[in-house]
Order: C-alpha cells, then sequence, then structure tokens
C-alpha cells in the first residue's frame, strides 16, 4: 500500500513517514510532469531503504540479546 502512495503521491508518502523537509523538495519536484518520474523513483528507493533498515535494526537487536 505504501508502495503505491509513494509511486502516485511521492511527497504524501514522505510526509506519512514524518520527513517534512524531503516532502517539501519532493513536491517543488513534483509540481511538473517531467519531476514527477524522478519523485516517485526517489520516493520508492527511500521507502525501500526505509524498510531494510528497520529489519537490519532487527537482526541487530536479535544478534545482540545472545
Amino acid at each position: 500500500m505504501m508502495t503505491l502512495i509513494a509511486i502516485f503521491f511521492p511527497s504524501l508518502s514522505f510526509l506519512l513517514r514524518g520527513k517534512i523537509f524531503t516532502a517539501i523538495i519532493c513536491l517543488i519536484l513534483q509540481i511538473t510532469l517531467i519531476g514527477w518520474i524522478p519523485a516517485a523513483i526517489w520516493a520508492v528507493i527511500s521507502l525501500q531503504n526505509s524498510r531494510a533498515d528497520k529489519r537490519n535494526e532487527k537482526l541487530i537487536k536479535a544478534t545482540r540479546a545472545r
């Protein structure tokens, strides 16, 4: 679901994750039709990186607990 938001509403994707300054920059980029594609790609990549970071944090906590 969040990936679809990142594709169709890139700046909203950043806002929902609490990145206000990044959302403003993304909104400025997506105002133009040509800028929409890079903004969507940026939002999807950022979302995937965020998910990977959370996954890595869980793994680190799991290995430290032993």
